[in-house]
């Protein structure tokens, strides 16, 4: 482990947190550009996190320690998650790490402390949302490891950066079971981010809210906190899916300084692209009802089931 090897590592870490309110500020402009509105600055959630931050922190009188501690530990998992995904390189110093399991295992905590902190305080909307966050989350989570089992059958591991590399050899060629597993993990990530059709995330009805009913009693640097959390893992969905199915640009282990700045140029175009297909599939499609999130979860659950076995039966002719 060398100096320049700990410093492309921290430019990754540092990178995925200063894009993630870009992202978010591209979709909400394509959004609007898409409904013939003049739209919020790109650089809007910067400001928006900016105040929040130097506003004061207002707590409920039944608030525990829980409460005012589960922001910072959704934050790190996030955080911790969306710099394992190879953005413009592959074998860094913590990309052993990179497992599609452990960033799984992240992410799950840090809603497991989302659903915490929207129970901790004790009013009515707060355990809605964890309620309905929960039952996605059981919903998504084994489609999740539907389309990792497919991924790791395909490439032999659920390691990112092995996959990474895999998926640019000529021996994976087009398969009809990454299709699946790529439109599977595109239910996922929407449902996961609480995006449209499966949540609104720019809504504030008590009776249609997920994300938002459970961050209400937030404010001040704590609800910052929790947006740039929400903002990385839109961030980290975007990456694992550029990562694992568009992996082209990506710098090789031992790469050179030329070869990093293409690789970090290709994944800020992979991210404006995503972020513009994001905005132009939540402005054609409206909000479901509640009960209906388990239709299209299954959807993806059954997507990823079907990659699998069409692995099995293709090996076992």
């Amino acid at each position: 482990m060398t100096l320049g090897d700990l410093i492309t590592q921290g430019t990754q870490m540092a990178l995925v947190l200063a894009l993630a309110p870009l992202l978010t500020g591209f979709v909400r402009k394509v959004k609007a550009r898409l409904l013939r509105r003049q739209g919020p600055s790109l650089i809007q959630p910067y400001r928006d996190l900016l105040r929040l931050m130097k506003k004061e922190v207002v707590l409920a009188e039944n608030a525990s320690w829980l409460f005012r501690v589960c922001p910072y530990l959704i934050f790190a998992a996030t955080w911790v998650a969306a710099a394992l995904v190879p953005t413009f390189a592959t074998g860094l110093t913590f990309s052993w790490t990179a497992d599609l399991i452990a960033i799984i295992a992240l992410l799950g905590s840090a809603r497991f402390f989302l659903a915490l902190a929207g129970m901790d305080v004790g009013t009515s909307f707060g355990g809605l949302g964890s309620s309905r966050e929960v039952m996605i989350a059981s919903l998504a989570e084994p489609a999740t490891i539907m389309i990792v089992f497919t991924l790791a059958l395909v490439v032999g591991s659920t390691q990112l950066s092995t996959m990474a590399n895999a998926m640019l050899s000529p021996t994976i060629g087009l398969r009809v079971s990454l299709g699946l597993a790529l439109i599977a993990l595109v239910l996922v990530a929407i449902a996961e981010n609480s995006r449209i059709p499966v949540d609104n995330p720019a809504t504030h009805l008590e009776l249609t809210m997920v994300h938002e009913a459970m961050v209400l009693e937030y404010s001040g640097r704590h609800l910052a906190v929790i947006e740039l959390a929400g903002q990385l893992k839109l961030l980290l969905y975007v990456s694992l899916i550029a990562c694992i199915f568009t992996p082209w640009g990506l710098a090789p282990t031992g790469a050179g300084l030329e070869e990093k700045l293409v690789g970090a140029g290709l994944y800020v175009g992979k991210l404006a692209v995503g972020g513009l297909l994001l905005g132009m599939f939540e402005t054609s499609v409206a909000k479901m009802r509640v009960f209906r999130v388990p239709e299209f979860l299954g959807v993806a659950l059954m997507l990823g089931l079907l990659g699998t076995l069409l692995l099995f039966v293709s090996r076992s002719i």
